[in-house]
């Protein structure tokens, strides 16, 4: 079986597993990081949204072998150390989560959109599409609109 390696939240990791194999089962399954959840397994719902590189990508439809040599960012990672990252900290004043469960993709995508346009609309917001099943989508406009004005 092939061995990849690669790093996971500032870890390096090395799993052997088949090429084809799901990066999202790697992270689960095989190295117990539970913050990427399973959702749908086809790129709808985003609730495994992660980084690969910094670059937003769905691990449910990631092969492990484009992880290789690559650093991985789940929730576990984002914060640095006991301080939580702004969007963690604006979910949080928002008290956006209900349920939880896609949460972890929901401030992924978020942190990822920050990335890209620092004045949010709330088009661009809308265009991250990640499934909320409890339906706080206004709770997470407003955290990202406060995320976004911290990071300015």
């Amino acid at each position: 079986m092939p061995s990849h390696s690669f790093t996971v939240n500032g870890r390096s990791v090395s799993v052997d597993a088949p090429d084809d194999l799901p990066l999202l089962w790697a992270l689960r399954d095989l190295l117990g990081v539970r913050g990427p959840k399973y959702g749908c397994g086809v790129d709808v719902c985003k609730a495994c949204t992660s980084h690969l590189d910094g670059a937003e990508i769905r691990p449910c439809v990631v092969p492990v072998k484009d992880a290789a040599g690559k650093s991985v960012t789940t929730i576990e990672g984002l914060a640095d150390g006991e301080q939580l990252h702004p969007v963690q900290e604006a979910w949080l004043e928002q008290d956006v989560a209900q349920c939880g469960f896609c949460q972890p993709g929901q401030i992924m995508a978020a942190v990822a959109l920050l990335r890209r346009t620092s004045e949010p609309t709330d088009a661009d917001i809308d265009a991250i599409a990640n499934i909320c099943r409890c339906g706080t989508y206004f709770r997470i406009r407003e955290a990202i609109k406060s995320a976004a004005a911290r990071l300015a």
